[in-house]
């Protein structure tokens, strides 16, 4: 029967395909297999049950196999059955076999003869057979019975496709013989996907059935419609003995004493039978495992590379060991201080390309987001400019003022200042948040232990909380100071006498001329009558904004000054994915052809806070719409006085000098403040406090409990990664002393219609010189003898079931 360590090879690659099942993984793998095909009531099954010897499987009309049985001989002293979906579970009696795979199939697919992919495992352990994989699948049909799906035909046809177009697996396909031969479903089939017919072994089925005067001769002789494994006949039992329990191994005996006695198949007695069958089976899947075995290594060995990380902490494990506990403990806390601190400053080992996060998103919110809810706040115009005029007013009393008064410039300073507390405090809001999930995200590698990340969460997500509130309060105290005095000797501060000659367009006065402050993609949301939204390479400078028509910068579309430009929010669009912003005109002119305001569009908010923020070094500021409110103001708001109107302009003056002193002042502490009392005290938390919180909130050993996931993912791994130890030694051991029997030569194979309505495209095999002489037993894998053509015209030479012996002549 070939090599011994090859018939070893067979059972530990089936419980190699248990292990990679058992753990809800696919085998990629591709195990060498057979898969049995054929149409209903072929005998499909009977011809596995002759293989067994015992009836073991559902029987009926219409369709009976509804799901794929994965059948596994194993060769052994004692006979019983095992299911993979049963662990543990011994079957002796084979009724209760055929009842657990009528019970496992209509817990799938119900009861209503529907047909599932998924597969059942069944493992057969007996004396009476040989070693091998098969794989018994759904017969083939063509109209739809009862309350079956009306595309039934397509359904079983797609499982059988799972299956036999990989090509480790051989085909069995099973046909009747007392039906018309070119017709084959089976043949058909298998033909689309093997069209060399180096992967497809032909059955014959009741041949005692046929109608008498008539025989399959010729086809079992390989003549009539030749495959180039050939064919090999069978008898099974009818239906009455079926019903009348005939034993199978009486079952046997009549079909070689069948074979022996009928004039057509005497001379081919010795090669037809179930015993045959097996025995020819056993000896081709073992040789297409040796064609395979280079690619079977090879995926063994990267399957093996890919676990051995995960497995090396696994490889001395004991649960119960209180020092592996702390270890493990220490261990993890200190991986989690690390992830924190790498994310927080960005020496993460992994980076991630897809979206902002960690230390590179608190940097967004200082320098962006920040920044641009100050600039949103203080530059409020025509507001700013009522409070000043009011405030003079006030002061003055009755009386008309010949002086810009000091109280109104600090009256509409302080109230400036105060409206910097909202985003300040939002600022620290933004930071907690991506702490917390930065604490999530660095907790995940904790999983393995469900209480000890949890309390972790719990533990660094309070201390996170608690210095929260002490920042806002250091926030504010910031804030609270700037109130307490108004310092008018500030060295960037222009005084009196230079507000009163300083305008608001030489205040406002920009960058270098020409200084390229941003370049990116951007898209012109324009409606489709005008042309519709198109994206363009836009440039700003300090002066303007330009768009291009791509990266290379050659055709310039147009150019925007920036003179009156402001910013307005825009509403995303129902239908639309991408984040708008607006830009408008404030003296009400066409920014761009006929259209008073231009919706430039991002991908994503964060690049629409990062344009707005580069706007705001251009000078472009953000403008509320005060439609409403200049609509509700009084008529008598702005005075037409012009020594009150140049009193508002030098408050103006000086409030911006102030204001400007002020955000730059708030806008470089509150980071920093922000810095130092959460970001590095929870860094620091972490690395010299988390142990100690985590000591003190509970037992050692609780914290410690695996979850049930890990620890059977563990035993899993640990069973796979020495399945396949052992099966890349076996291999090791077998690949260069296997004995193998070339495949024959080619056959015309044209006789098989092709009907399918999606054959496989393959090119047709090409006639090779016949060979100088006969090809050695002991020969090359498979794939050197797929062109060879025997140059005598004579049947292919039939599979031997053991090594054959060199005839004497024939050089080694």
């Amino acid at each position: 029967m070939g090599n011994r360590g090859m018939e070893d090879l067979i059972p530990l690659i089936n419980k190699l395909q248990d292990a990679f099942s058992s753990i809800g993984q696919s085998c990629n793998l591709d195990l060498p297999q057979i898969a049995v095909v054929g149409g209903q009531s072929a005998g499909k099954s009977s011809v596995l049950e002759n293989f067994v010897g015992r009836d073991f499987l559902p029987r009926g009309s219409g369709i009976v196999t509804r799901r794929p049985l994965i059948l596994q001989l194993v060769n052994c002293k004692t006979e019983h059955a095992e299911f993979l979906h049963c662990k543990g579970k011994k079957f002796v009696n084979f009724d209760e076999v055929r009842a657990e795979i009528e019970a496992e199939t209509d817990r799938v697919t119900g009861s209503n003869k529907g047909i599932s992919p998924i597969p059942i495992n069944l493992r057969v352990y007996s004396p009476h057979v040989l070693n091998l994989t098969l794989i018994d699948l759904p017969g083939m049909t063509k109209v739809a019975v009862g309350d079956q799906p009306v595309d039934i035909e397509h359904q079983i046809r797609e499982m059988l496709m799972q299956f036999i177009t990989k090509e480790s697996c051989l085909i069995l396909a099973v046909t009747p013989a007392n039906t018309d031969l070119a017709n084959s479903d089976a043949l058909k089939i298998a033909k689309e996907v093997d069209p060399q017919g180096l992967r497809t072994i032909g059955v014959i089925t009741k041949l005692d059935l046929m109608d008498e005067g008539t025989d399959a001769r010729d086809i079992l002789e390989n003549k009539l419609l030749p495959l180039r494994r050939g064919y090999i006949g069978v008898v099974n039992r009818s239906q009455k003995d079926i019903d009348g329990k005939k034993d199978i191994g009486a079952a046997m005996a009549a079909e070689r004493k069948f074979f022996l006695s009928h004039p057509a198949y005497r001379h081919l007695a010795e090669r037809m039978g179930t015993p045959h069958l097996q025995k020819t089976l056993n000896q081709q899947l073992t040789n297409h495992i040796r064609d395979t075995l280079p690619g079977l290594r090879s995926k063994l060995q990267s399957q093996l590379l890919s676990l051995e990380k995960e497995v090396e902490e696994y490889k001395n494990f004991r649960p119960d060991d209180p020092t592996r506990k702390t270890k493990a403990l220490l261990q993890m806390v200190q991986q989690f201080g690390v992830d924190f601190e790498k994310c927080i400053e960005g020496s993460g080992d992994q980076v991630d390309t897809n979206e902002l996060s960690g230390g590179a998103k608190i940097n967004r919110i200082f320098h962006e987001r920040f920044p641009f809810e100050l600039v949103k706040i203080v530059f409020d115009e025509k507001e700013l400019r009522r409070e000043i005029s009011h405030a003079i007013k006030n002061v003055h009393g009755v009386r008309t003022g010949l002086f810009t008064p000091d109280l109104a410039f600090e009256a509409i300073v302080k109230k400036q200042i105060l409206k910097l507390k909202e985003p300040s405090l939002k600022c620290v809001d933004l930071v907690v948040s991506e702490l917390t999930a930065l604490v999530m995200k660095c907790a995940v590698k904790l999983g393995s232990y469900p209480r000890l990340r949890e309390e972790t969460e719990r533990i660094v997500s309070t201390h996170v909380r608690e210095r929260e509130g002490k920042t806002k309060d250091q926030v504010l105290l910031l804030i609270d100071i700037e109130l307490s005095y108004i310092n008018t000797n500030h060295e960037d501060f222009i005084g009196f006498a230079n507000a009163q000659q300083r305008n608001t367009a030489v205040n406002k006065k920009r960058a270098i001329p020409n200084q390229v402050i941003r370049k990116g993609w951007l898209t012109i949301n324009i409606s489709i009558m005008k042309g519709g939204s198109k994206e363009y390479w836009f440039i700003l400078t300090a002066e303007s904004l330009s768009w291009y028509k791509d990266e290379e910068e050659k055709e310039k579309k147009y150019m925007l000054p920036l003179d009156n430009l402001k910013i307005r929010d825009v509403e995303k669009g129902f239908m639309s994915s991408k984040h708008s912003f607006a830009i408008f005109n404030t003296e009400q002119r066409n920014v761009y052809k006929d259209l008073r305001q231009i919706e430039l569009a991002c991908d994503s908010q964060e690049d629409v806070d990062s344009w707005k923020a580069s706007f705001l070094r251009a000078g472009v500021y953000p403008e509320k719409d005060q439609t409403e409110q200049e609509d509700a103001a009084p008529t008598d708001t702005f005075s037409m006085d012009p020594q009150l109107e140049r009193q508002v302009e030098t408050i103006r003056n000086l409030v911006d000098s102030y204001i400007g002193i002020i955000n730059k002042s708030i806008r470089d502490l509150v980071p920093k403040t922000i810095m130092h009392l959460m970001i590095n005290s929870a860094k620091d938390f972490i690395h010299a406090e988390l142990l100690a919180y985590l000591y003190s909130s509970g037992d050692q050993n609780s914290l410690m409990e695996e979850s049930a996931d890990q620890a059977q993912r563990r035993d899993e791994m640990l069973r796979m990664y020495h399945a396949l130890k052992e099966a890349l030694q076996i291999i090791g051991d077998i690949s260069v002393t296997t004995i193998s029997t070339p495949v024959p030569p080619p056959v015309n194979d044209s006789w098989i219609p092709e009907t399918s309505p999606n054959p496989q495209r393959r090119p047709p095999v090409a006639a090779a010189p016949p060979p100088s002489r006969p090809p050695a037993v002991r020969g090359p894998p498979v794939s050197a003898f797929n062109n060879s053509l025997d140059p005598f015209g004579a049947p292919p030479p039939q599979i031997p079931s053991r090594p054959a012996r060199i005839p004497p002549g024939v050089p080694r």
